[in-house]
């Protein structure tokens, strides 16, 4: 199929970008800055697209991609730092400017090819302390803004195109069409990323490995997509194994039991280790170290099954892109944003092979395979759950109390959400508990109890996030149902910071 290669420069957008791209069904790679001429070859792509980034060009220590990777003779568009990595490259002089984040008008200055199709004018998403003073020889100036004389470029001689701003955010007007623009109109890349034919060739990769599969499942959509995908491709060859970690949803463990066993015809089974995993994790209060010991507790829970029930060759999880990026793992230069378990806490001495059927993939696309799959909706519409479950809801070190508290008000939140018709109109929705307490009136008397916190976002991909604007009478009614229902909490909060700058996880 047809590719679009991003180059990582640490931008927070960049991921955005292949995210906006495979909107309209061509498949984009997000890879590192200093990839090498030959291993970018090898991905053959009809396009490569320079991301944003801190950096500033003319700073010693500046990410620049190599030299020869400019020549491929392919069309290229670069995206803030990347537009002043063209201005740079090809002779143009990048200055220290005033810093400019936020929305600026974009005037069009030549509405062919990248700008074609949107107008006159649009609003366009800056976020940017340097600028091109002057323009290579060759190249002409197709927008402006009034702080930004050359916010949009592109050679006059090759497809090779620089924008100051960030198509790839909802900020910006008429930003996916200036994708689509360079992607479709441009690089002439076909639309030949579907999710059925993401099935059709996972399933014919898979069916040729050799090895009994064994694969975690959590009753979550990515892990049992993944189980599903397998099974389709190696049929009894894969065993699903689900491991009661003691931080589950409410009353969780039974309802994956029953979907598995009324919904699926795969070979299931369920082991308790919450007792090993709360051992684990007493007394520690460090979120990664938390992450991190639920890693490696699973692994062991899952080698010691595939030691006395084996043989096996692979573990299968279902590990999604979002995974790979903010585990850092896709070594770019963004950091670490957290470790997930089934990315970033593997073990060294794991002895098993690991199979990511989805690592590819964003939740939407997930749960588009999931619908061809034919897994009811009601499943697939689930909410996600992180990995280590409710060790990164419980702020601080996990006691049975405030485990308990996050079930049972986690709980309350999505009774409220479905009974208000709002559970399928949010991305994620929860409670969340930590050290802090507060003074609250019981009856005629004082009490000293817990904080609760709600968090309920907007998403897309898990990537970014936005706090939901919730009706003043259904928060109401959640604290109002975790006070009551709940003695030992005596305040409830709600969380209305968005990702960035926030995390959806309080952990």
């Amino acid at each position: 199929m047809d590719k679009i290669v991003v180059l990582d420069f640490g931008s927070q957008y960049s991921h955005l970008i292949c995210r906006r791209i495979r909107e309209f069904s061509v498949y984009a790679e997000l890879v590192p800055y200093n990839i090498t001429y030959e291993e970018l070859q090898k991905h053959n792509p009809k396009g490569i697209i320079f991301s944003g980034g801190p950096s500033s060009v003319y700073n010693q220590d500046a990410p620049i991609p190599e030299s020869k990777i400019f020549d491929m003779n392919l069309p290229l568009l670069g995206i803030c730092y990347g537009h002043q990595l063209i201005v740079d490259k090809f002779g143009g002089k990048v200055k220290r400017a005033n810093k400019e984040y936020g929305s600026s008008l974009l005037t069009i200055d030549d509405n062919e090819k990248l700008l074609s199709g949107i107008g006159e004018s649009i609003r366009a998403w800056m976020s940017h302390g340097d600028e091109a003073e002057s323009i290579p020889n060759r190249f002409k100036i197709i927008g402006h803004t009034e702080s930004a004389k050359a916010a949009a470029i592109a050679s006059e001689d090759k497809a090779i195109f620089g924008i100051q701003f960030h198509p790839e955010v909802v900020h910006t007007e008429y930003g996916t069409k200036i994708l689509e623009n360079f992607v479709l109109n441009v690089c002439n890349a076909k639309q030949d990323w579907t999710m059925e034919g993401f099935i059709d060739s996972t399933v014919e990769k898979i069916s040729k490995i050799e090895g009994n599969v064994l694969c975690g499942v959590s009753g979550g959509i990515d892990s049992t997509v993944a189980a599903l995908l397998i099974h389709r491709a190696i049929g009894d060859r894969l065993k699903c194994v689900f491991v009661n970690n003691g931080l589950l949803r409410l009353d969780e463990e039974r309802e994956i039991e029953t979907m598995f066993k009324d919904n699926f015809k795969v070979n299931f089974t369920t082991i308790d280790a919450s007792q090993k995993f709360l051992e684990k994790l007493s007394g520690i209060d460090d979120p990664e170290k938390k992450r991190m010991i639920v890693g490696e507790e699973f692994i062991h829970v899952f080698s010691q099954f595939a030691k006395e029930n084996g043989p096996f060759k692979w573990l299968a999880q279902g590990t999604l892109y979002p995974d790979v990026i903010e585990s850092g793992v896709s070594k770019g230069p963004a950091s670490v944003i957290k470790s997930h378990h089934n990315v970033g806490g593997l073990p060294d001495w794991l002895e098993l092979d690991i199979l990511e059927p989805l690592r590819e993939l964003y939740k939407d696309e997930v749960r588009k395979i999931a619908k061809i799959l034919g897994v009811p909706e009601r499943l697939f519409m689930r909410h996600p759950f992180p990995g280590p479950g409710l060790a990164v809801r419980i702020i601080g070190e996990i006691t049975p109390n405030k485990l308990s508290i996050a079930k049972i008000a986690s709980k309350i939140v999505e009774d409220e959400l479905i009974e208000a018709d709002w559970y399928k109109k949010v991305w994620q929705a929860y409670a969340s508990v930590g050290e802090d307490k507060a003074v609250g009136v019981v009856g005629d008397e004082r009490k000293y109890g817990n904080i609760v916190m709600v968090r309920i976002v907007d998403s897309i991909d898990a990537m970014t996030a936005d706090w939901t604007r919730l009706p003043h009478e259904l928060l109401e009614k959640i604290s109002n149902r975790i006070t009551n229902e709940i003695e030992e909490v005596t305040w409830v909060t709600y969380a209305i910071s968005s990702k960035p700058p926030a995390t959806i996880e309080p952990q």
